[in-house]
C-alpha cells in the first residue's frame, strides 16, 4: 500500500474514533440528570418522548466498544501499513496466516503419528485402536454424509460394512478408491430393449440371478430376459451375473449389493434409465497419510479386525 493511501486510512479511522468519542462525551454532558417529567415535544399515537438520560450501562457499553477498537488497532493491522504489535506476525495478521500457523502447529504434533501409520500396511493399521479412532473421526467428517454415520449406506450409496464391493474390497483397492474416487456408469437400455425387454431382463436378474421371487402378476418372459441379458449386460456383469470389479459392475447374485433397490420396479428403473454414480477423490483434500487411516477404518468394517467398529449388515431395499 502506498504512503498516501496508508495515511488516508489512518486519518479516516483515527478521526472517526475521535469524533465518536467527542459525540459520546458531549451528548452525555448535556443530558438532564435523573428522570424528569419534561417531554421532548414529540408525540406519536398518544405516546410522548420524555427528556431522560440514556442508561448508564448503555454509555459504558458504547465506551467499551471504543476502547476495544483502540486495542484492536494496536494489536492487529487496520491502520494502513501498520502491522500490529502482536508477536509472530511480522508481515501482518490475516485469517489465512492464522490458519497456516494453526496447521503448522497441528502438523508438528500429529505429523509423526500420521507418518508412522502411513509406513505400515493398511491391514496392520486396521488392527491399531488409535488408528481406528483417528480413521473413524475422518470418516465422520468426510464420508458419513453419503454412507451414513454407521457406514451402512443409503439409497444410491453402498454399505461399507458388508462384503459387497463394486471396485474390490481389498485394503489396497479401498485406498485406491478413496484416493482417486470412482465414476460408475450404468447405461440406459430402455430404447434398445423396449418396454417388454426391460421388464423381462429385470425379472431375469431378480429371479434367476438374485434368487428373489417375482410378483404373481409380473407376466415376464424369463427366457427372453436371459437372451436379452446375454447380449446387453454380460459384458459388464458377466455370464453368471457375478460382476466385474474392473468395471465397477456389481454382483447381481447378491441382492445386498443392489444400492438402488431390489424390487422389480426399481430394477426396471435402473435398466430403463441407467444410473450414474460418483465417488469423489479425497487425495487433494486429505492427502496420503490421512487416506491411509481412513482406508484402514473402512477396511476394518467388513474384514473382522480386532476393533470391529461396526457389524456387517446388508443393504436395505
Amino acid at each position: 500500500m502506498t504512503t498516501f493511501w496508508s495515511t488516508w486510512i489512518c486519518v479516516l479511522t483515527i478521526g472517526s474514533l475521535i469524533g465518536l468519542t467527542w459525540l459520546l462525551v458531549g451528548t452525555r454532558k448535556g443530558e438532564t440528570k435523573g428522570s424528569v417529567d419534561q417531554t421532548m415535544g414529540h408525540a406519536f399515537d398518544g405516546i410522548e418522548e420524555y427528556d431522560n438520560p440514556l442508561p448508564q450501562w448503555w454509555f459504558l457499553l458504547f465506551a467499551g466498544t471504543l476502547v476495544f477498537a483502540v486495542g484492536y488497532l494496536i494489536l492487529y493491522p487496520g491502520l494502513g501499513n501498520w502491522k500490529g504489535v502482536l508477536p509472530g506476525y511480522q508481515d501482518g495478521w490475516t485469517q489465512t496466516k492464522e490458519w497456516d500457523k494453526e496447521m503448522a502447529k497441528a502438523d508438528a504434533k500429529f505429523g509423526p503419528i500420521f507418518a508412522k501409520f502411513a509406513a505400515m500396511p493398511v491391514e496392520e493399521v486396521a488392527k491399531d485402536p488409535q488408528a481406528l479412532k483417528m480413521g473413524g473421526r475422518l470418516f465422520a467428517s468426510n464420508c458419513s454424509v453419503c454412507h451414513g454415520s454407521d457406514a451402512k449406506g443409503a439409497f444410491g450409496f453402498p454399505n461399507l460394512a458388508d462384503s459387497d464391493w463394486r471396485w474390490g474390497g481389498s485394503a489396497q483397492a479401498i485406498k485406491t478408491t478413496i484416493m482417486g474416487g470412482r465414476m460408475a456408469a450404468m447405461p440406459a437400455w430402455g430404447e434398445v430393449l423396449g418396454d417388454a425387454g426391460v421388464k423381462n431382463v429385470a425379472a431375469y436378474v431378480r429371479h434367476e440371478l438374485a434368487g428373489l421371487p417375482l410378483p404373481a402378476d409380473s407376466g415376464a418372459d424369463l427366457a427372453a430376459g436371459q437372451q436379452a441379458y446375454s447380449t446387453t449386460c454380460v459384458a459388464c456383469h458377466g455370464a453368471n451375473g457375478q460382476g466385474m470389479e474392473l468395471m465397477g459392475a456389481p454382483n447381481l447374485t447378491h441382492p445386498a449389493g443392489f444400492i438402488y433397490g431390489t424390487s422389480l420396479a426399481q430394477l426396471q428403473q435402473t435398466i430403463r434409465h441407467g444410473r450414474q454414480g460418483h465417488m469423489p477423490a479425497q487425495n487433494e483434500l486429505l492427502g496420503n497419510d490421512k487416506v491411509q487411516l481412513l482406508a484402514a477404518y473402512v477396511y476394518s468394517l467388513s474384514h473382522g479386525t480386532s476393533a470391529q467398529p461396526l457389524q456387517a449388515d446388508s443393504k436395505s431395499e
